[in-house]
């Protein structure tokens, strides 16, 4: 984890954040977007099968930021999404951040 307090709940997803989320402006490319999204979920849900993860317990879901910027959430359970934690520590050494 990165910064102080709860700040790196939000790190690099400002546009996913602001205050006018979920309107619409016209002329940005939601659709191009979300379809980049969509690739990258559905690359990550592939994985999750593979790891022996039910899609109705965990799955990265597609979306897109204010600006048409491609998302993707992850949505799941919280005892599913402890499990994916634990597997990921146990990748990056147990310490608790990326290299």
């Amino acid at each position: 984890m990165t910064g102080s307090g709860e700040s790196w709940l939000s790190d690099g997803l400002d546009d996913a954040m602001g205050v006018d989320h979920g309107l619409w402006v016209r002329g940005v490319d939601y659709v191009g977007g979300w379809r980049e999204a969509r690739e990258v979920a559905d690359q990550l849900n592939r994985a999750l099968l593979g790891a022996g993860f039910e899609l109705s317990a965990v799955r990265a879901v597609a979306s897109t930021g204010e600006g048409g910027r491609g998302l993707v959430r992850l949505a799941g359970w919280p005892e599913a999404v402890e499990r994916l934690a634990g597997l990921l520590e146990g990748l990056a050494g147990g310490g608790g951040g990326a290299a």
